[in-house]
């Protein structure tokens, strides 16, 4: 099976409960052999137009692992702070190299 990761486009609304959400995502995410690849903000677009600020790479070893990890209790308990946090795009891909 191959490498499956979360891109996750961001732009936070409330800094106190996104603060709250990035201090409990990341342990809702290595119980699915789940890691934080990249955290970080853009800089410029290069081509094309991108209305959000921030940005994580999320990898997981297969697309089973992440759609569990999302489906989970623990991450599916994360939604409603996430909402109120931020606006956020999460789009999954699997690798194709």
């Amino acid at each position: 099976m191959q490498e499956a990761y979360v891109i996750g486009n961001i732009t936070i609304k409330d800094k106190v409960k996104w603060a709250e959400y990035r201090s409990k995502v990341l342990d809702t995410i290595s119980p699915w052999g789940g890691e934080l690849v990249f955290r970080g903000q853009k800089l410029k677009n290069l081509s094309g137009e991108s209305k959000h600020l921030d940005n994580v790479i999320i990898r997981f070893p297969n697309q089973l692992a992440l759609d569990n990890w999302f489906s989970s209790d623990a991450y599916q308990a994360l939604i409603p702070i996430r909402e109120l946090a931020a606006d956020i795009d999460l789009t999954s891909y699997q690798s194709s190299i």
